[in-house]
């Protein structure tokens, strides 16, 4: 065999390896969250579709309640999907999951319309979002444990930064497809007739492609060993015997997630009602602030190499704390696109600190054999109680008069989350991925 290491002992094929394994382990959490933000991006389009209404925001409310509402089947994947991927290996689980997204796109692509069907138009659309639900609860755990696994130890949380780069990248994709649609190739009224279901089918074939590609993933060293050692468990609550690190994975996610999903999901429809820009400068601001975001996450998890995991999620709670009111007001009043999109790029120099490794965090808790399960379960409830609920939140605020409650609200999600960071271990500094 051709010998790969450098000078220096850098071993060039390993890495190669490893960049790859992450690349195949991320690209599918790409997919995954473009299939179920298409939902989110093109809710303004297909609202009136599924739920007659005479009031938008009276359409754009049950448009998210049946968002949140999705969220709590996430936990059902979690388990589910953690179990497999704890019993069987990662790679199977990362596989099933996204192959299940692609039916849920499938199934809202060519859906009817309540015009045609009448009430069973939602239902069909409700479950279309059930079986996504249950996918994307399911990707979240599978990928954070196998990518921490195949990191570099050194790089863990440059390279456990990329699902979220994957993850808002999945979502950027969408608002990139729209606003390809709108400014290129549909009208307006194209787009609320039918256009809408076009993103449904790019996800759905972009879902195989990624199914493809995890076929032929290799299973993580870490599980492989810990299989062979007898250190998997073939109990489903298994992860359970670890009630500190799940009781943390709960508090720490608590902040974090409300705030993430303000600045993604309901950011869209808080720049066009709020804010009341138009529906191109509405899709470009949040297309801009995304890739902004995107770029920050590899650059903070890189930092924590250095810092650690704990000193940014603190940064994050304080920031977060002491600026979310500020934040959200000064954009409100805005009418500026330039100025909104200013706002959000400094909301994201907070959140990253949260986003770009908390992943890795959360991987770094469990032993091998519970490590998914461990992550997927107490991730997704909290993200179903804390991140799906923040628009449907938001917006009924909004319509009783008081958004600026939904303001503070958010800032106490985060306070209470800092209390937890600042109690909490480093866990670049004790990794149970070194502990096995």
């Amino acid at each position: 065999m051709q010998n790969t290491r450098t000078g220096d002992g850098f071993d060039v094929a390993d890495m190669a390896r490893r960049i790859r394994a992450v690349v195949v382990g991320s690209i599918g959490n790409l997919v995954e969250w473009y299939d179920f933000y298409a939902y989110a991006a093109f809710q303004l389009y297909f609202a009136a579709a599924f739920f007659p209404a005479a009031d938008p925001v009276a359409q754009q409310l049950s448009a998210s309640v049946l968002f949140a509402a999705t969220f709590l089947l996430r936990p059902l994947g979690g388990w589910l999907f953690g179990h497999l991927a704890d019993r069987f290996g990662r790679r199977m689980s990362l596989t099933v999951s996204v192959l299940m997204m692609c039916f849920g796109s499938l199934m809202i692509a060519v859906a009817p319309t309540y015009a045609t069907i009448g009430v069973w138009a939602p239902v069909l659309l409700a479950l279309a979002r059930v079986i996504q639900g249950i996918s994307l609860g399911g990707e979240y755990g599978a990928s954070a444990a196998y990518v921490a696994e195949v990191a570099d130890p050194k790089r863990r949380g440059f390279y456990s930064s990329f699902l979220y780069v994957t993850l808002i990248g999945g979502q950027l994709a969408a608002v990139l497809v729209l606003l390809a649609l709108q400014r290129l190739f549909l009208s307006p009224e194209e787009l609320r007739a039918w256009g809408w279901r076009i993103p449904f089918v790019i996800g759905a074939l972009l879902a195989v492609v990624a199914a493809i590609m995890r076929r032929d993933m290799h299973e993580s060293d870490t599980f492989k060993a810990a299989r062979a050692a007898g250190k998997t468990t073939p109990s489903p609550l298994g992860f359970l015997r670890y009630p500190r690190e799940t009781l943390l994975v709960i508090g720490l996610t608590m902040g974090g997630t409300a705030a993430f999903y303000t600045y993604t999901t309901y950011m869209q429809k808080f720049l066009k009602l709020s804010v009341k820009l138009s529906d191109d400068a509405t899709t470009a601001v949040t297309a801009g602030s995304l890739i902004f975001a995107m770029i920050l996450q590899p650059i903070y998890g890189a930092l924590s190499d250095r810092v650690g995991r704990k000193a940014l999620l603190v940064g994050f709670g304080v920031a977060g704390t002491l600026f979310t009111i500020p934040l959200l007001t000064t954009l409100q009043e805005t009418r500026n696109a330039w100025v909104a999109f200013l706002l959000l790029a400094a909301a994201w120099l907070i959140v990253t600190g949260y986003t770009s490794i908390n992943a890795v965090v959360k991987a770094e808790l469990f032993p091998t054999g519970v490590r998914a399960t461990g992550i997927a379960v107490p991730y997704a409830l909290t993200v179903s109680i804390f991140g799906g609920t923040a628009e449907p939140i938001a917006l009924w605020l909004k319509t009783i008069g008081h958004e600026g409650w939904f303001y503070s609200y958010l800032t106490l999600c985060i306070a209470a989350s800092l209390l937890v960071y600042v109690r909490m271990r480093d866990t670049r500094v004790r990794s149970a991925i070194e502990e096995g």
